[in-house]
């Protein structure tokens, strides 16, 4: 088969699934997200974990460890009062005892229970009073979109551009409610083995003021910072374009196979996403079309002025880019430079300030100390 006739195959396949925009299987016929791995439950619970067996507030029965990370444990339970297999997420004490990563757990919960629609992850409602802190989901059957860009680096074309297209429709419920994600990444786009798909944690969303936005500055710098907005990295205001930034991210690793902004040290690969652009796309994976090309670059502009107005937007071009007016932003793109700002990178400044800061009072130190010998 030519790369051609393998091309017009799935252009074909993508275009009959975008006939219906609410298809519960959008997915469904992607070559890329065939034959997905069977879940395997992990190793068994430790003694700090729950054990299996175990009836959690009389509802559900606790079968298995089936996730861990570094801020919970989740595991598939029984839910004894509604029936069917769920997702049971419990924080590590480490989160419990610390209030900004508690208040990101509750978070979570708080905004997920108020979203509700099949491209989101659904939260099981808990009637009465918690024994621990935990929260309640439906338990997933699939892989996360990491896993199938690790599988197969670059996505066909056709193929990416219809997982950002369905990304979109999930962000357009989120933000027509003011709730923007905040921590767009493949680990967090999970790919349903029915062939739907299902955006989740929500630990950093928040709720925007309508036309003004999040101000970061009353917030935590949080994220991923390999798929960071400028204005996330700089502590300036968020909003529905911030989203639109980091789907832009992960659009050009479908497509490349590689990150926009790659290096050793993630914090200092995010300062060249604030003063650069990218290597063109078409410059890594030359199979990739201009027009493609063109939408990758329009989200990740730098200035949220200069991307998508919204996600409708972006997913009119990611339906039909054949339509997309190519306007030659990829020979317009300016090589990052490195600048230190105080206001534009807070973290790093707070650590010069501070190792400053530590020189002047071991200076101070020496200086008493030599004096008071005299």
């Amino acid at each position: 088969m030519t790369e051609a006739s393998a091309f017009d195959r799935a252009l074909a396949r993508t275009s009959s699934a975008r006939e219906n925009p609410r298809d519960p299987r959008p997915l469904a016929g992607l070559a890329c997200c065939g034959d997905l791995p069977v879940r395997k439950g992990l190793s068994p619970a430790t003694d700090r974990e729950l054990q299996a067996g175990l009836l959690l507030d009389g509802r559900f029965l606790i079968r298995e460890v089936i996730g861990r990370s570094g801020m919970a444990v989740i595991y598939l339970a029984e839910d004894r009062a509604a029936g069917g297999e769920v997702a049971v997420k419990v924080p590590l004490m480490k989160v419990e005892s610390d209030p900004v990563s508690f208040g990101r757990f509750q978070r979570e919960e708080r905004i997920g229970s108020a979203l509700s629609d099949p491209l989101l992850l659904r939260f099981v409602p808990v009637e009465g009073q918690k024994s621990r802190p935990y929260i309640v989901t439906e338990l997933l059957d699939g892989c996360t979109l990491t896993y199938v860009m690790h599988r197969t680096h670059p996505l066909p074309e056709p193929e990416a551009l219809r997982i950002a297209s369905v990304v979109c429709e999930a962000l357009a419920h989120m933000h027509g409610r003011g709730i923007i994600h905040r921590d767009l990444k493949p680990d967090n786009i999970m790919i349903r083995r029915d062939g739907s798909l299902c955006l989740m944690d929500f630990g950093l969303s928040e709720e925007v003021v309508s036309g003004h936005g999040l101000f970061a500055g009353l917030a935590q710098i949080f994220g991923t910072p390999e798929y960071m907005a400028p204005e996330q990295v700089s502590n300036k205001r968020n909003d529905e374009r911030t989203d639109i930034y980091s789907l832009g991210v992960i659009l050009y690793q479908m497509l490349t196979g590689e990150l926009p902004f790659p290096g050793d040290d993630p914090w200092v690969a995010t300062q060249r996403r604030v003063n650069g652009d990218p290597v063109s796309p078409r410059s890594i994976n030359p199979l990739i079309t201009p027009e493609a090309e063109e939408i990758v670059l329009h989200a990740m502009r730098r200035r949220p002025e200069d991307r998508y107005p919204g996600v409708r937007a972006f997913q009119a071009d990611l339906d039909a880019p054949e339509k997309v007016h190519v306007t030659g932003l990829a020979s317009r793109l300016e090589t990052p430079k490195w600048r230190l700002s105080l206001h534009g990178t807070p973290i790093l400044s707070g650590l010069i300030i501070g190792f400053g800061f530590l020189v002047f009072m071991v200076g101070m130190f020496f200086f008493v100390k030599g004096h008071g010998r005299h």
